[in-house]
């Protein structure tokens, strides 16, 4: 493939002259440095290929425009032996296939050999060249050198001393054995000397006190060769014996042989900083308000204590919490709360000043004191009940005379294999075990307990997860009459069958969910699920007229939404309304007014049952009985437990009037009656006399799952 020359003719491969530029630009960097990037490099030497080319294939004489070439490469700094030779090894055959596009002249090899000679002359002519020049210019310069370091060196001297004299910083020189050689103004004045006094001193008997032995061994190391420099911040003594801090920077300058010869220091008066320094790490480590020690100090000692390798002893922890604080707060102000909390501050640190034990605030109306040292858990409670005492003391702010309490947990661990962490998650969770068990009190750390309420805290979080997951299921368990011990009815009884633990009772969750607010989501999917098995039942055994009965939370009866959701469960599932009772809890519909009683009044019109659970357990005022739209009354299980002697005499004859009287109004008000935890035949036989029309327990059938209730069905027997 020809292309175009320098000459107009078709001479020169384009991209053979390309891949040969290439090639000769990869061996100059390879050979040694180059001064020029790669791109550069390369337009270079294709250029000098280009040329190359032209001259042999043409009519002009080859060894001037070689030894030109030659001359570029040592004006490049293409200098390194191996460029050369490489490039005069290339010359030659690999040029005339890669470059040229055509056969050349007849003479083309003598040509070649010609532009070898000519590129080598160039290339040594130029290198010669520029030798002379240097040589020529390092003579030059090492005359100019010698006279500047002369002048230099006066330069240097007269610099040393207007900088040594004139230096608002301090500087000294002293001798190998410390005796001060010469020391400037700023110095003297910062140490409160003349500047002759100094130079009779040795630097010993400027170090302050408190860290004369660390200086000094720190000075020798750097006499004795160990240190080339040391950077400190020291005190020194002034003359009138107070003290100054010093930023010191001390050099050591040796002989030629490395002997110590004497110490440069530079020395600057950092007192005002070092003080600022010390007032903003104490507003760092302890609270404004009080001025007792913050939480980062605290954290920070408490780490100091237990994060040393195999550490004896124990460490104890009050953790503090004032009782009904806000409430303070809230009715006189916070400048009358901030006052209240200083002096409960300086009283819980007087109360353990004798023990030196640490008080802390960390934030709110919360303290904290660390009992290091303690050898029995009853060391801590007699802190924390000192602590109790010093707050309860009445306090006076201003006009007003308060009574305060206050809350305590108490940890009491050993040293070794605990940590900051697991020290206050126990204090925090023991804090509020005490507020729960009625405050102004202290309680000390329990691992079982702290257990259960971790199991109980996992629990929760796993509540809504489960419920996305299908974990819940239900248990039915049986309602009769007790007239021909017919099913009549069941309830729906939710479980959860969790992965790990397998199946758990309702104690051990509704109450979460109720907390969590989970109760609503939990109870619809109950209600839902309850229908279509119940409708299943009722499609296979048309006949039975089997009721399911599903509980309401007070949560779910208070939302205006339960209507709507009642309903489209029962469309959704085809059961028929009459076969849905919904159970209340007494203190949901007794004293229900407004909106609550038109919802019981709608979910009424649906021609759904409602029921009153646990009936009797609450205070009702028995004549709004009449004014609900209800069916059923739930006899509360207590008092069915009170008939359950092994023989009918047995029974708790008020529990038996008690039941007699809930039967009579029920009746009266013309309400189905339930007995709830029926377990003996005892009880039944009452329940029987009493004229009760329904009960549930163990007797008539554990709770079971769906399953069980259609055997039930198919066999009534």
């Amino acid at each position: 493939m020809a292309a175009v020359g320098a000459s107009g003719g078709e001479t020169v491969d384009p991209a053979g002259a390309q891949r040969y530029a290439a090639a000769w630009t990869r061996a100059v960097r390879r050979l040694g440095f180059v001064p020029l990037s790669a791109a550069e490099t390369e337009r270079l030497l294709l250029g000098h290929t280009l040329r190359l080319a032209e001259v042999l294939l043409s009519a002009e004489e080859p060894a001037a425009a070689a030894e030109e070439v030659g001359r570029s490469l040592v004006a490049a700094h293409l200098t390194e032996p191996g460029v050369i030779e490489w490039s005069i090894r290339t010359l030659g055959e690999r040029f005339r296939t890669e470059v040229l596009a055509v056969a050349g002249p007849p003479d083309l090899d003598e040509r070649l050999a010609v532009m070898r000679g000519a590129l080598a002359a160039g290339f040594a002519g130029a290198l010669r060249e520029r030798t002379f020049v240097q040589q020529e210019g390092i003579a030059r310069a090492m005359w100019q050198a010698r006279d500047d370091a002369e002048q230099a060196l006066r330069d240097s001297e007269a610099r040393f001393r207007a900088v040594f004299d004139g230096a608002a910083i301090g500087i000294g020189i002293a001798a190998a054995d410390g005796t001060i050689i010469d020391v400037n103004h700023a110095f003297a004045d910062m140490l409160g000397y003349p500047v002759e006094e100094l130079r009779q001193l040795n630097v010993a008997s400027l170090f302050h006190a408190d860290d004369a032995a660390g200086m000094w061994e720190l000075y020798q190391e750097l006499i004795e060769g160990k240190h080339d420099a040391v950077r400190v911040e020291k005190r020194y003594y002034r003359k009138d014996g107070s003290a100054v801090w010093t930023d010191l920077a001390v050099s050591l300058i040796r002989h030629d042989d490395g002997r110590p010869r004497f110490t440069v220091a530079v020395v600057e008066d950092i007192t005002e900083r070092y003080e600022l320094q010390q007032r903003l790490r104490f507003q760092a480590l302890h609270d404004p308000l009080t001025g007792l020690p913050n939480r980062t100090l605290f954290f920070d000692t408490l780490a100091g204590l237990v994060e040393q390798p195999d550490a004896p002893g124990r460490v104890g922890v009050c953790f503090l919490d004032l009782d009904g604080f806000k409430a303070i707060n809230d009715s006189l102000g916070h400048a009358l709360g901030d006052r209240l909390l200083v002096m409960i501050a300086r009283r819980l640190a007087d109360c353990v000043a004798e023990q030196g034990y640490l008080v802390a605030r960390m934030g709110g109306d919360e303290f904290v004191i660390l009992v290091d040292g303690v050898t029995a858990v009853q060391d801590v409670i007699t802190v924390a009940e000192s602590a109790l005492a010093a707050v309860a003391a009445p306090v006076h702010v201003g006009d007003q005379q308060l009574a305060v309490s206050a809350s305590i947990g108490i940890v009491d661990s050993a040293v070794a294999g605990t940590s900051v962490v697991e020290l206050m998650k126990a204090a925090d969770a023991t804090l509020y075990w005490a507020k729960a068990e009625g405050r102004d009190r202290w309680a000390v750390y329990d691992p079982e307990r702290s257990a259960r309420d971790s199991a109980r805290s996992a629990l929760a979080a796993g509540l809504p997860l489960a419920l996305d997951r299908g974990e819940f299921v239900l248990h039915y368990q049986p309602i009769v009459s007790l007239l021909d011990g017919r099913m009549l009815a069941v309830e729906a009884l939710v479980r959860w069958q969790h992965p790990e633990l397998g199946l758990i009772g309702p104690d051990r969750f509704i109450g979460l969910a109720e907390e969590t607010g989970l109760i609503v989501r939990l109870g619809e999917w109950v209600l839902r699920q309850a229908c279509r098995d119940a409708q299943r039942w009722h499609t296979e055994f048309p006949d039975a007229g089997l009721v399911v009965s599903v509980n309401l939370a007070a949560r779910q009866a208070d939302r205006p939404a339960i209507v709507d959701t009642v309903a489209d469960a029962l469309a959704s599932s085809g059961l028929p309304a009459e076969l849905l009772q919904l159970e209340l809890t007494e203190s949901a519909v007794m004293g229900s007014a407004g909106e609550p009683l038109r919802t019981l009044h709608r979910l009424a019109a649906l021609g759904v049952r409602l029921a009153v659970d646990d009936f009797g357990t609450g205070y009702s005022n028995l004549a709004y009985l009449r004014r609900l739209p209800i069916t059923c009354l739930k006899l509360a299980g207590p008092f069915v437990e009170g008939i359950r002697g092994t023989e009918p005499d047995d029974a708790d004859h008020r529990d038996e009037r008690i039941v007699d009287a809930l039967v009579r109004l029920a009746h009266a008000l013309e309400l189905w009656v339930t007995a709830e935890a029926v377990e003996t035949e005892v009880q039944a036989e009452r329940l029987r006399a009493l004229r009760c029309d329904t009960a549930q327990g163990r007797l008539f059938g554990p709770p079971g799952p769906a399953e069980a209730i259609v055997a039930r069905l198919r066999d009534p027997e």
